[in-house]
């Protein structure tokens, strides 16, 4: 009789347990739910095809003289994805690099300053990253302070640290016997490392990479300082660019209904580029996992 109220208690403080857990998680959605849903509600009425092809509009509002057009957002929409390569570019080849010198080639002291510092740099604020470029172009490359590559450099300088420990943890999973049995038919240490350790690693340094982009793909703070913005069309590394983040911030905070809403519209369409990559970063570490557990 004791043991059977003993069980019912147990039984019960788990139901309540568990009602209390999805009640917080409940909670914590209210407020993603809504900030989606006001996104996708406002965003969806300007997203046409103008909208991705045009540039921004004369501002106006509604019952002033001018007529309103709403324009769009190609700009932006280019300057962003070009920031986006040229800072992948840069950063990913050396954040892997460093990942692969701390999982397998470093040691003593300066392995433990490079994590360190790395650990440091991912938390910190992204506008002293922007600011440490302009500064850094304004004491060497004045021509060129607000400028593509002066941007995508603040991006890129974000993005290292990042991928470095990300890459890092996916190469300290590959198994040790993996390289024992390699370095063991006589195969030299950087070709192991080359075609065993970082093809076995792949997808979760390809995982790393896209969340990397993710994180950085909304970055406002530091495109303000170095990338500049630009209401025209340009590709060119030495002038200012647009971006998507840049049009929220300055759209958003004018008192005119079209700039309103191009604001929402590039906010809605940044949430599903961000959203596309952070799915897709999860498919390929859940089919990682997944292989894992089939060579278990």
């Amino acid at each position: 009789m004791i043991r059977f109220g003993r069980d019912v208690r147990r039984r019960l403080k788990d139901r309540v347990m568990a009602v209390l857990a999805l009640a917080c998680v409940a909670l914590a959605l209210i407020p993603l739910g809504s900030i989606v849903y006001t996104v996708v509600v406002r965003g969806a009425s300007v997203v046409n095809p103008e909208f991705f092809t045009q540039i921004q509009p004369i501002p106006c509002s509604p019952g002033a003289n001018l007529t309103c057009t709403q324009g769009g957002i190609g700009n932006a929409i280019v300057g962003t994805f070009l920031l986006l390569g040229l800072s992948s570019a840069i950063a990913i080849p050396l954040g892997l690099l460093a990942g692969i010198y701390l999982a397998e080639y470093g040691k003593g002291p300066l392995v433990f300053a490079v994590r360190f510092f790395a650990d440091v740099m991912t938390g910190l604020p992204s506008i002293v990253m922007g600011l440490f470029i302009f500064a850094t172009f304004q004491l060497a490359f004045p021509g060129f302070v607000f400028s593509a590559i002066a941007g995508a450099l603040a991006l890129a300088v974000i993005i290292i640290p990042f991928v470095a420990r990300t890459s890092e943890e996916a190469l300290r999973l590959v198994p040790g016997s993996i390289r024992e049995a390699a370095l063991a038919l006589g195969v030299p240490k950087y070709r192991v490392t080359v075609r065993v350790v970082l093809s076995s690693a792949r997808e979760g340094i390809v995982t790393g990479a896209l969340l990397a982009m993710a994180r950085v793909g909304g970055e406002t703070a530091p495109l303000l300082l170095t990338a500049g913005g630009n209401s025209f069309y340009s590709v060119r590394l030495d002038q200012p660019i647009a971006a998507m983040s840049l049009v929220i911030y300055n759209f958003a905070t004018t008192p005119y209904a079209n700039w309103n809403a191009l604001a929402w519209g590039a906010a809605l369409l940044l949430v599903v580029i961000m959203l596309g990559l952070s799915i897709a970063a999860r498919f390929l570490l859940r089919h990682r996992f997944h292989e894992q557990r089939i060579r278990g």
